[in-house]
Parts: structure tokens; sequence; C-alpha cells
């Protein structure tokens, strides 16, 4: 590929100075099965675009298989937009796809109809797609202008961009490098197109323009800096006298402008049914000639497309005649289009679009922006387009649509309801708040009872908590709107169920039984039934103590079919009601599929419940680091996208893990800081939270009169607080700080208390946590040692490392005061390993000092690595530890007896032990990590 000529085919003038440039990107292709990326990136003007027809030319000559698509400004709100360029030359073979691909891009390309697909769906459809037209012949997929290519496309090409290692496919990208996109570049390798040097730019412009005077050319290269479209459009703009120095250069040429304004001028210059013709090639932005002549009709009938003549003679478009399309030389040809042309005359381009194209999103768009006067409507049409590109996930151009479509309602209930949908998706998918709270504002004025609607209440809520986080007033905003609705409670109603789910969340922060009364009350009146998940979760979320052991069946039911779930809202919302019952594992896959939804530009809010539940299950189940890892990205996320009230949701997790790893300074400042925000505030669960963190850090420090006063702010003992769920957290943290204080009397009513809630029912880790408690609170050795055994033998306790090793280590402990040493030994060396893995270095000290307690040496995992015994060492230790004495040794091994002696005198410390009794034990656990004995 890389012999190919470097020359522009099709075009009489080669790419001047950029031979190495092309082989560069050529030899990225050379191996056809390999499978690459490439991103191009440069300035305007610099070339990217040339460079792309050049490989895809050399390409197509090799026998590959060319696709391309290029992203249009006034096209950016459009989704799959670019998407349709690119797959629509492969419809031919959209029937070889399995049925969930082919429906998946038949619907999102606007070719069949059923439900939206997914955007993962969909990106593994395109992949699928490509990965068949490639079991014929490579395949390259070029896009131009990925800085205007619509969000949605954007997505799906930077996930088939990410997985084409050992494909017959490459892909070629080019965008501006000055210009944000919604392509996500990292991880891609790039390659930005320089500016071409001195000699070649001199070459350029002498070959172009071999008249100019020798001081005006140095003052062209010198605005130009290399810019190759700098380099042929400034000479145009001069006149002929400035051409050869008979008038004076203006002072000051900056390239930006120049080039905007020499592009207006070129424009201008054009006969006006060509300017038209332009005008409505922008507007439509999929270069389709037929589509280009059907409109230009519409608005004159003796208009044809050869009044493109001039605009391709002068170099400002480009013509393929092969697959009947027109494309701009450079995007600022058609921004200066739009600058010349008048309104009345874009609304006209605008209208003649919208009646010759089939697609109904973008006719609806066309004629949105074709219509001056309020139209009833036009205006549902765009609301109606509105609901399919949210059905589709991109939220910004739905909002785009109700908000044009608000524009445009004669009457201001419609207006003012239009606007509070859009500012609702803004604060509740995309994080726009700002806009949010404008377009609110908007609707209130518009229509003053606006704020009684669910969409504008569910909006203000967002605005209430990410400003002032004022719980109480948010709830009784919101409570309210539910109150006085018009919806006859629904259950069919989304706005009615959605708001519900929100109020939820509410009552949780609130955590006070005056909030749940009026959520309660709606959802007993809904008709016919309220949604399962809804009532779920209102008992294993809300208060699961008292309600949450009757809904785990059913919650498993939900959870068995969330592994298939699409929406993002639904996977969060299955989430929080599995956060009590320990179910966050079951939905760990979806969780992150919302996360890499959010990553790629998904909704906000769904982003950080994915985070907060991706968190918590990592903290049970002993993945800190990556606990701490997505925290961190939460508190980013939250401070980037404005929804600051959830960072102490992220704060707790980075601090309960610093707690348990025994970072108590760490810990206690986090926690402090959750404090010092959610009292005044309100946020009653925020509280308890960080009285969680305080308990487990106080026990790491071994200040367990602090940890009972901590967990008791949570519940006190003896009862489980009402609407407290975070209660069933510090039960341990509880228990054990009562019984280390001698309180036992508390103690023992904590755990009966336990017992009459059946908490045990809601979670094996639970089950463990309360068997543990009552062994801790047991009266007499051998009931609390049946407690403990019972609780460690019950299946599943090792999905939950921390809370089995801390058990462990109670269980140990009793062992060791009631002289079970052997015993503890095991159960502490357990414990031990476990808080080793995890990092939870204070616990792993008070292991360690029990091990010592009970006679046995113990080497942490800072220390000197333990000493491995030599063969013989190992041979005289087994032996010694069968019974025989040292002669008896001697005379197997044909060694002296006093060589065994000293042998023996040196595997004793190598073991950690003191003495030969403990030589039989210590070989039996002498893989056990850290521990000598």
């Amino acid at each position: 590929m890389s012999s190919v000529d470097p020359l522009r085919t099709g075009a009489a003038q080669p790419l001047v100075g950029r031979a190495s440039d092309l082989a560069r990107i050529l030899s990225f292709l050379d191996n056809h099965d390999a499978g690459s990326a490439l991103l191009l990136s440069g300035e305007a003007g610099v070339g990217k675009t040339e460079l792309l027809y050049a490989v895809a030319q050399a390409a197509s000559d090799a026998g590959t298989h060319v696709l391309s698509a290029a992203g249009v400004q006034f096209e950016a709100d459009v989704s799959y937009s670019a998407l349709n360029q690119a797959l629509l030359p492969l419809m031919a073979i959209f029937d070889e796809l399995s049925s969930s691909h082919r429906d998946a891009i038949r619907v999102a390309l606007g070719f069949g109809a059923g439900t939206p697909p997914e955007r993962l769906l969909l990106s593994n459809a395109a992949l699928a797609l490509l990965r068949t037209a490639a079991a014929d012949k490579p395949v390259l997929l070029v896009v131009d202008d990925l800085q205007w290519v619509d969000r949605a496309s954007a997505a799906v090409f930077g996930f088939i961009a990410r997985r084409l290692t050992g494909s017959r496919i490459s892909f070629l990208g080019a965008s501006r490098t000055e210009m944000d996109s919604f392509f996500e570049r990292g991880g891609l390798p790039q390659f930005e197109i320089p500016p071409l040097d001195e000699d070649a730019s001199t070459f350029l412009i002498d070959s172009r323009f071999p008249g100019l005077a020798p001081a005006v050319r140095r003052r062209l290269l010198q605005t130009a800096q290399g810019n190759p479209l700098a380099l042929l459009e400034l000479p145009k703009a001069l006149r002929a006298g400035q051409r050869v120095a008979r008038e004076s250069l203006p002072y000051v040429l900056p390239l930006s402008q120049r080039l905007q304004s020499l592009f207006v001028s070129r424009v201008e210059d054009l006969p006006p049914t060509t300017q038209h013709l332009l005008l409505i090639a922008t507007l439509d932005g999929s270069g389709d000639l037929s589509t280009l002549y059907a409109a230009a009709r519409d608005t004159d009938d003796n208009i044809d497309l050869e009044d493109l003549a001039p605009a391709e003679r002068d170099h400002l478009v480009l013509l393929d005649t092969g697959t009947r399309r027109l494309a701009f030389r450079h995007p600022l040809i058609s921004s200066a289009v739009m600058e010349i042309s008048t309104g009345s005359q874009r609304r006209a381009a605008h209208r003649a679009l919208a009646r010759v194209l089939s697609d109904p999103e973008r006719r609806a768009w066309h004629l949105g922006e074709a219509t001056l006067e309020p139209d009833e409507q036009v205006a549902a049409q765009l609301e109606q387009q509105a609901r399919r590109t949210l059905d589709r996930g991109d939220a910004v151009a739905a909002i785009a649509a109700l908000t044009r479509a608000a524009d445009l309602s004669p009457l201001g209930a419609d207006r003012a309801r239009r606007l509070t949908e859009a500012a609702y998706i803004g604060a509740d998918a995309t994080g726009a708040l700002r806009s949010a709270s404008e377009l609110l504002e908007n609707a209130r004025r518009a229509d003053p009872y606006q704020h009684r609607s669910l969409h504008f209440a569910a909006a203000a809520v967002q605005l209430l908590l990410n400003g002032d986080g004022d719980v109480v007033t948010a709830h009784r905003l919101l409570a309210g709107a539910i109150t006085e609705g018009r919806h006859g409670y629904d259950a069919t109603n989304v706005a009615l169920v959605d708001a519900l789910h929100l109020l939820l969340l509410l009552c949780f922060y609130g955590g006070s039984a005056e909030l749940w009364e009026p959520f309660h009350a709606a959802v007993n009146q809904l008709r016919p039934d309220p949604p399962p998940l809804l009532c779920v979760a209102a008992q294993t979320f809300g208060d699961p103590a008292r309600g949450g052991a009757a809904s785990v069946e059913q919650l498993d039911r939900i959870l068995h079919t969330a592994i298939d779930e699409t929406d993002s809202a639904r996977i969060v919302r299955i989430g929080t009601a599995s956060i009590y019952p320990d179910r966050l594992s079951a939905l760990r896959e979806p969780s992150w599929r919302v996360v890499r939804q959010g990553r790629d530009g998904g909704p906000v809010r769904r982003h950080l419940g994915g985070l907060m539940h991706l968190c918590l299950e990592g903290y049970h189940t002993g993945r800190w680091d990556e606990t701490a890892q997505l925290a961190d990205e939460g508190l980013q996320l939250c401070k980037d996208s404005g929804y600051t009230f959830f960072t102490w949701y992220f704060l707790y997790n980075k601090a309960i893990v610093a707690a348990s790893r025994g970072d108590t300074d760490t810990a206690q400042e986090l926690a402090e800081q959750i404090a010092d925000w959610a009292a005044p505030r309100g946020v009653r669960s925020a509280l308890h939270y960080a009285h969680h963190v305080q308990a487990v850090a106080h026990i790491s420090s071994g200040d367990f009169a602090g940890a009972y006063r901590h967990a008791s702010m949570v519940s006190p003992p003896g009862q489980l607080a009402p609407y407290s769920p975070h209660a069933l957290w510090v039960i341990f943290d509880l228990v054990e700080s009562a019984v280390r204080l001698n309180h036992r009397a508390e103690a023992a009513d904590h755990v009966r208390a336990l017992h009459e809630a059946d908490v045990g029912a809601l979670s094996p880790r639970l089950a463990l946590l309360l068997g543990g408690c009552a062994a801790l609170s047991a009266e007499n050795d051998d009931a609390a040692f049946r407690q403990f055994e019972k609780a460690l033998s019950a299946p599943g306790t090792d999905r939950w490392p921390f809370d089995k090793a801390r058990v462990q280590l109670a269980h140990g402990e009793r062992l060791r005061r009631a002289r079970e040493t052997m015993s503890a030994r095991e159960t502490l060396t357990s414990a031990l390993h476990t808080f080793e893995q995890l990092g939870a270095r204070a616990w792993s000290e008070r292991a360690t000092k029990e091990l010592r307690a009970a006679g046995w040496s113990v080497t942490r995992a800072d220390d000197q690595k333990r000493q491995e015994l030599t063969p013989q060492e190992r041979e005289i230790a087994q032996l010694a530890a069968s019974g025989l004495t040292n002669k008896q040794i001697a005379e197997q091994l044909f060694i002296s007896h006093r060589t065994v002696g000293a042998h023996l005198y040196q595997i004793y410390p190598k073991l950690g032990i003191a003495s030969r009794a403990a030589l039989r034990d210590a070989l039996t656990a002498l893989e056990a990590p850290r521990v000598n004995g």
C-alpha cells in the first residue's frame, strides 16, 4: 500500500509537500488482517480532507471497500446522521446479520420500526455489519469532520475504532485541532497534520500564482504559516495591483478572519441560483444530489444541478457523479453560505427540504427552522421528534427539539409544558442544571401554574438538591406536586412513577417517618397496582429492618431479569433496592454498563448511580482499590456536572475504605466533612453514613467508647430505628464495642432486636454479622462458640471477606481467652490472611497480637520474609513431629544426634515456635502466610 504514488486521484495537482504524511497514514493500512485505527487532526485548512480523499482512493485502488461519512455542522443534533452516511452503502447485507443486530441497525438508521435500540446493542450491530462486509475484502471506514459528527454516531464510531484488533477493518478519522467533539479520542493513535514547511509552501503558492511579486509572496507565506488553504485562498482576495506590488497590502492579515471573509466574498460572487443550491446543500448536510435537486425544484422550477458548475469551477465544492454526492472543499465555505444568506432565504430552504424529505425527524427539524410564527402543528411534530430522539438515548437533541417546539407553541400552557419537560430531561439525564434553571424560569413566565406539574417539580428538586441541598424543601415541593397532580394515580403514568422514585430518594435522604408518610399514601393510591420495583424499593431501601425480608424474594425475581436490562434508569433503581439486602453483586455487570455509557456521554445521574452501587459492592466484597478509584471518579463527576449533592456519597466510600484499612486520620477527616455538610441541610442518611465511618475508625484504633457512641447515633442499643436502614450496617460495630465496654445488657438487647426483626433473612452477610453479634454477647463460651461456628460455616460467607474476618477475629479472641490455643490459631490465622490481603493494617495488628498471646510467633507482611526450611531440615522436622527422639532420627538419617539437635535449634525460630510440641501444627500450617507455627 505504501508504494502507491501519493497523488490525489482525479485532481489536476498533486498533494504538495505531503508525500511523507501520506505514506505514514497509508502504512497503517498495510496489514489488512490486523485491523487498526488512526485519528488525524489539524487546524482548519491544513489539508485533512485532501489526505483522507487520497488515502481512500489508494485503498479503493488496492481492492479495499471504502465507506465514508462526514460530520455536518448543521446536523449535529440529528441522531445517527453520520452513521447513516457510513452504513447506507451496506444496506444490501443487513439481512445477513442476526435478527437483533439487523433490527437495531434498521431502527436507528430510520429504515424500520420498532423499539429504539440501546447504544451498546447498536454499536455491536454496527461492528458486526462491518465484519460481515470485511469477509469478502478489507474495509476502510473514513470519517471526516469528527468535530461535527452527531453525539449518537460519535459514540458508535468510538466503539468501533477501539475493537478492530484482529479484524479486516480499519478506521480513519479527522477533526479540527481547535474544536471539541463528541468523539472520544482517548487511547487511540493520533497523528496531527503539520503545516507545510517553507519549501513546500513556496512551491505551492508559486505553482498556483506564478506572477506574485517577491515581497507579496513573502507576506503571504508569513501570514499563511504553512496552511495550504490559506496559501491557495489568500492570493485570490488580492487585487491585480496588490499581487504585483503596485498597491500596498493591508497591514494585518489575520488568518482566521481573513479566510472567513474570503469564503464569503467567493460565495457572494456566485450566481443567485448557485448560492441557493449551496444554501440547500448546507442545510441538508447529507450531500445527496437527489435531495438537493428535489428541494431546489420545489422553490424554483427553472433551477438545475448544472447551476452548481460555477461553484465547482471555483473549487468550492466537489461533485461525485458516481455516488451522486456533493461535498464542500472546506467547512468554512458552508459557514460563508450561511453568513450571506438572509433569514427568509434560510426559512425557504428549510421549508423546501421539509417537503421533500421522508424521514420524520429531519422533516420536523426543518419545519421547525422554517416556521416563524407560532404553529401548534409544527410544535407537535417537534415534540414527537423529541420523544423518538430521547428513546434512542440522545437527550441533548431531545432538549433542543422540545425547546424549539416551545418557541412555536401558540398557547402559554403548551409552551410551559414543553419547556418544563426539556428542563426535566436536562436535569435528570444530561446534567445540564444551569440551562434547566433557565428553562424552568421561562416556563414559569409562560404559565404561572406550571410549578404544579410533575416534571417542573422533579427538575426543581434537582436544582434544589444541588444548590442549597435542602432536602425538606425539595420533599415538600415534589410531594405537593404529586398530591395536586391530575394524574389520577395511574400506575402507568411514567412521569408519576419517576416522581415517586425520586420522592423515595428524598425520603431516604431525610430519614424521618414524617417524610415517608406522603410517599406511602401516594403509592397506596396507585391503580390498578403499584409497580413491583417501586414497592420493593420502598421496603428494602426505606425500612428494611421492618419489611425488607418479605420483599427479598420479589427483588430476586427482578434481579433475575436485570442482566439483560438496557434501561439505565431502571438498572440504577434496581441497584437502589438491592443495597441493604446485599444484592449489588448480582447487578455488577449492568451497573458497569451504566458507568461505561456515562463515560461515553450517557446520562450523568445514571452514571453517578452506577458508580455509587459499584463502590458499595466493591467495599463489601473486598475490592477496596476499585472502590477508592470509582469514588474519585464520582467526586470528579459531581464537580464537573454540578451534581454536588452526591459528593457526600463518594466521600463516604473513600472514608469507609480508609477506616477499614486503619487510616483513621483520613477517615475521620472525611466523616467530619460529610457531617458538617449534612447537618444543616437535614440529610440524615449522610449523617448516619458519617457515624458509620467514625465507628469503624474508632474500633480500628482501639477506641471502643468512641465507636459505641457513633454506632449508637445511627441506632440506639436495643432497637433498630425506623427509616434508618444504615442501622443494619453498624450492628457488629455496636455490639462489639458494647461488649468491649462491658455493656453486655445493651449488647444482648440489641441482638434480641436483631432477631425479632429477622435481619438475617435479608442477606447472608447480615446473617453472618448477626451470628457474630449473638456470639459476642453470649454469656458462656460454649454458647458463643456454637454461634460463631454456625455463622462462619454458613454457605457464601467468603463473599464478604472483611466482615467474615472480623467475625473470625472475634471468635479467635474468645478462643484464646478460653485457652483453646490450637483452635484460636487456625481462626486467627485465617483472619490475619484476609486482613493483610485487604490492607487492613490495624486489624492485622489485632490478629497478630492475639496469635502471639496464644503462643504463636507471627511475621508481619512488611517484616523480613520467613526463612524457608532446607530439605534436610524439613525431613528432620517431620520425623520429630511424628514422635521420634533425636537419637532415633539420627539413626534413620545416618547423622549424629547432636547434628539433629543443632538442626532443630535452627528449625524452631524459622517456624516461629519454641518447643517440639508445636512442630506438628507448625508443619501442617507451614504454607499459612505470615504465621510461623
